[in-house]
């Protein structure tokens, strides 16, 4: 079979997680036929790996060449499709869990990489299938691709944990964190606080109130610190 994309009439998504449930949901929302399994379909023109990073090697090199291949790992690179040259990526750039649905992928952006012309026509075709707004990724990116994603989404959570935990053991409220960093994305980002001002007497009362208080956490505020007065100087 020559490499030439087709818009496929049969779709197998391997992996029924928070990945692969949305992804098997939106696309029979739009639809196609879509079908699970964890062993290949012989119909399937295009078989989709929702399952974990690790495996994903594992399970192409199970499923027989013929379909088109693709995996929605952020990080994890095409060759691990290997024996298969009919592949793609398509990586949603978003946070999912179990207790939602399709839905989840309104309004997110996708990378997604291919390696000739038919398959970057493929991941963008599938990445429109799934609502996502795509935009293209070397594949010798997506390490630092990912490790960008990581930091907005998974640090997200440890910063908020970390603060809610300082909130908590100061006698305030940690929910009154979340319209606060809620706003923060609203006002697209802007620096506030006293590392912007230039108040770095009121970054060493922290420090040692951490110091006193919180010690484990000292290192990390520092690290954060001295992160963001970087980010300072590169803007300027």
């Amino acid at each position: 079979m020559g490499d030439v994309w087709t818009t496929p009439k049969r779709i197998q998504v391997i992996g029924r997680g928070r990945a692969g449930s949305a992804i098997a949901g939106r696309l029979t929302e739009r639809g196609l036929t879509v079908v699970g399994g964890r062993t290949a379909d012989p119909h399937a023109d295009l078989v989709v790996l929702a399952v974990p990073d690790a495996m994903i090697s594992a399970v192409a090199q199970a499923i027989p060449a013929g379909p088109w291949m693709a995996h929605v790992s952020g990080a994890t690179p095409l060759t691990a499709l290997d024996p298969h040259t009919r592949r793609f990526a398509v990586h949603p750039l978003q946070t999912l869990t179990r207790s939602r649905g399709p839905e989840q992928l309104d309004g997110a952006w996708a990378a997604v990489t291919g390696e000739s012309v038919a398959g970057w026509q493929a991941a963008t075709w599938f990445a429109d299938a799934l609502g996502l707004r795509a935009f293209p990724l070397a594949d010798a990116d997506r390490a630092l691709y990912h490790a960008g994603a990581a930091v907005a989404s998974n640090f997200l959570v440890t910063l908020y944990r970390v603060a809610a935990r300082l909130l908590a053991q100061s006698g305030a409220p940690p929910e009154a964190l979340e319209p606060l960093m809620r706003r923060v994305i609203e006002n697209g980002f802007e620096l506030t606080g006293p590392i912007a001002r230039g108040d770095w007497s009121t970054v060493e009362a922290h420090l040692a109130a951490l110091h006193e208080r919180a010690p484990d956490l000292e290192y990390l505020y520092r690290a954060l610190a001295d992160a963001t007065r970087a980010t300072i100087e590169h803007e300027h």
